[in-house]
């Protein structure tokens, strides 16, 4: 069951209330996991299990997604922004220094913690940021396909495909290469969710700008890329590694952009590793 949390982020016209939705479950050292650009905490589910067996897992919502409320007015979605909201969080929740796990745009959140020292490790799946400009423009307008499909389509009609193979398939095959193996309900959850996030535009927007130059150093950093990703060209993990000459770079056989559904056990060895 999710639950909400409030807290203050500075901002130029003066601190601005934030909300965000978060699921919790397990024990042990803290775990922080971060979603990718129109999806929702729900895209862990398949790995939630394995990781809370040996740790206090915080799966989040992020700001203007899935169940968590858009950025007050005075508040941009830049890394800068959201890496502070997400400090804010944990201080909150008291959680001290976790490790995070983050996906596509959750990925090079995950690496701005890092960067800013406010996390233990850092697992980061096909993280956004290592793109050449057409890499971008290519992942941006299919990104924007993405949402226009799921705010043109009715709702019964994303249910009708649903509960097909190759319905699921015409609906997430981008982001997947085993689509058939997320259930109607989660396919349905989450085109719905693509559909009404409310800090899409401006979160492609502030990422039209965004290129990771910096190294992450002082902590355990692994960088892991789908085989299959057809999103963010797997090419993006030599770059990454490159940037941060000490992370682990780890192949996802068979994986798409948002492996946790692809290869379940896999994703969740890998963030253990790193977290150990």
């Amino acid at each position: 069951m999710a639950a909400e949390v409030s807290f203050s982020v500075a901002s130029s016209g003066g601190p601005r209330d934030v909300t965000i939705a978060y699921e919790r479950a397990g024990g042990g050292e803290p775990l922080l996991l971060l979603h990718g650009i129109g999806h929702h905490r729900q895209a862990w589910g398949p790995v939630l299990g394995i990781l809370a067996a040996e740790h206090d897992v915080i799966a989040v919502d992020l700001p203007g997604f899935g169940a968590s409320p858009a950025l007050p007015d005075g508040l941009a979605y830049n890394l800068s922004t959201v890496v502070s909201a997400l400090g804010a969080m944990c201080e909150a929740l008291e959680i001290e220094r976790p490790h995070v796990a983050g996906n596509s745009l959750g990925g090079l959140l995950a690496l701005e913690l890092g960067r800013a020292n406010l996390v233990r490790s850092v697992t980061a799946l096909s993280p956004g940021g290592f793109w050449s400009a057409a890499e971008r423009r290519y992942a941006f307008g299919t990104l924007l396909a993405m949402r226009q499909g799921a705010r043109l389509l009715p709702v019964p009609v994303i249910e009708r495909l649903s509960a097909s193979a190759a319905g699921r398939a015409a609906l997430t095959s981008t982001i997947y290469a085993r689509p058939w193996r997320r259930s109607p309900e989660a396919v349905v959850a989450e085109t719905l969710a693509l559909r009404n996030a409310t800090g899409f535009e401006a979160t492609l927007t502030a990422g039209r700008e965004v290129l990771f130059r910096d190294d992450v150093t002082g902590l355990p950093v692994t960088v892991a890329w789908g085989t299959r990703d057809r999103l963010l060209l797997r090419r993006q993990g030599m770059r990454a590694k490159h940037t941060i000459p000490g992370a682990r770079l780890v192949r996802l056989p068979g994986c798409g952009h948002v492996p946790m559904n692809d290869d379940p056990a896999l994703v969740a060895r890998v963030i253990l590793d790193t977290c150990r």
